[in-house]
């Protein structure tokens, strides 16, 4: 698991996905810190940390698509499939390396808490009540990317399927509202990806959106290993 994981983590910086991934997050995120907390001498970052919620929903398919996708394309998956590693350790190796490149990204705002130090008194607990919701979003975000990516040898597909599957979970909210039926639009609530992310943002770490998100990643994690193994048994 570990050289699979290396060698992916490895292969972002040896092209310029990873690069301008991580411009682009830090761009957006830089610009969101400036018009909502240094512009205004504030310390609540809330805003910030909602604005990112479509930023994300962008950047994922670009950590995800490649994840299985090339290898399908290289054709260098048989050699993988047909390696003495486990298919649950090639696919928990490959999603652990878009996590960590995630959680790169993610270290943006350490900065801007040591930077509203100086301005003001920033609130430790709540940033890292969003922080810790960043990641618990991210990871579900990139479970269902790399689901994708294990099912076509396109990275443009993976990345237009995983960001229209994020689309929708984007406007679950929106359609619930429009529902007049209570137990179908508790139902949509209940699925939310932003309602749950909106608590983490005001501060409040809920277990229950926590075992959400895990839930969610565990389900795609083992869908994607279903359909790795199916595919070496094939």
């Amino acid at each position: 698991m570990g050289a699979i994981f290396k060698r992916d983590f490895t292969s972002y910086f040896n092209s310029a996905i990873g690069y301008i991934t991580m411009a682009v997050f830090f761009f957006f995120s830089g610009l969101y810190f400036y018009t909502t907390c240094l512009y205004t001498k504030t310390s609540d970052m809330y805003y910030v940390f909602q604005s990112m919620f479509l930023v994300i929903m962008f950047v994922i398919p670009l950590f995800t698509m490649k994840l299985f996708s090339e290898e399908r394309k290289q054709k260098t998956d048989q050699a993988l499939l047909t390696s003495p590693i486990s298919i649950t350790r090639i696919v928990i190796g490959k999603y652990f390396s878009a996590i960590a490149m995630f959680a790169i990204c993610l270290l943006i705002f350490v900065v801007f808490e040591i930077i509203l130090a100086f301005i003001a008194t920033p609130s430790v607990g709540v940033i890292f009540g969003n922080i810790l919701g960043l990641l618990l979003l991210g990871s579900s975000l990139i479970s269902i990317g790399i689901f994708v990516s294990s099912l076509t040898e396109s990275q443009a597909v993976a990345a237009l399927v995983t960001f229209a599957i994020e689309f929708v979970i984007n406007i679950l909210d929106s359609f619930a509202s429009t529902v007049s039926n209570d137990f179908l639009k508790n139902l949509l609530l209940a699925f939310s990806f932003r309602t749950r992310y909106n608590n983490f943002a005001l501060g409040l770490i809920n277990l229950a959106d926590m075992i959400f998100y895990l839930s969610v990643t565990a389900l795609f994690l083992f869908l994607t290993i279903r359909v790795i193994d199916k595919r070496r048994w094939s």
